[in-house]
């Protein structure tokens, strides 16, 4: 697969083009920004431990019927994915009480949820990606309601084949945002998943193994990423 041009650069990301027009090539940088770009800084390999694990976790995605961008890993720091009109949308998922949320509700942090919360963020970095209802989605149109319901169902299936797997490796799913995209009218799957994307928790330690070690200055960034990338390697 020929790789060509540079059509988009995001803060973890950049994409290809390729000879054939339904591929892009996704490059995974090593940059780390944290509070929607107000901190910047790099975790030494992590472009290259976050393809690797993104590849492992759209690898068991797939063979449980989630439909993904994901086509092959090419190198270390790139994969092959089919080229999709991303919608505006970030979507995250909580299983326990953490991060934005903590501060939005007055939670402490790890509060037990009785059941996952769905929230949907409007993707624009300048207005920091705010959090939107489903009202806003549908007025906007920023996806049609059927989207919305196939995002939705997609999304718990994915939490639930995730939890499944982490905590196979002693981690805990805390919580985690997705992205997805128009596919030859279908949505799939998008973006990657990894330690940027998710927050993951030791099981019996509460250690945190993933980008919170870069937000709070907790040290030893690099050893958690590559610790998840140990463990989904089993």
């Amino acid at each position: 697969m020929e790789k060509l041009d540079k059509i988009y650069e995001g803060k973890a990301k950049i994409l290809y083009t390729t000879n054939d027009p339904d591929l892009v090539i996704q490059y995974f940088k090593d940059d780390a920004t944290a509070f929607n770009a107000a901190k910047k800084g790099s975790i030494d390999q992590k472009g290259v431990i976050n393809n690797k694990i993104s590849t492992k976790i759209f690898e068991m995605l797939q063979s449980r019927g989630i439909k993904t961008h994901f086509v092959k890993q090419l190198n270390e720091r790139e994969m092959l994915v089919k080229k999709v009109s991303i919608v505006p949308l970030e979507v995250i998922i909580r299983n326990r009480a953490a991060g934005s949320l903590c501060r939005l509700l007055g939670l402490p942090e790890g509060t037990t949820l009785a059941c996952p919360i769905l929230e949907f963020c409007y993707k624009e970095d300048k207005l920091g990606d705010p959090m939107i209802t489903e009202y806003h989605i549908r007025a906007l149109n920023y996806a049609t309601d059927q989207e919305v319901e196939k995002i939705k169902t997609m999304v718990f299936k994915i939490n639930d084949a995730m939890k499944e797997f982490f905590a196979a490796l002693n981690i805990e799913l805390i919580d985690f945002k997705l992205e997805f995209g128009r596919y030859k009218d279908e949505i799939i799957l998008a973006d990657e998943i990894s330690p940027d994307t998710c927050r993951l928790w030791e099981i019996g330690t509460g250690e945190k193994l993933d980008k919170d070690r870069f937000r709070r200055d907790l040290g030893n960034i690099e050893q958690a990423y590559q610790e998840v990338l140990r463990r989904v390697s089993r």
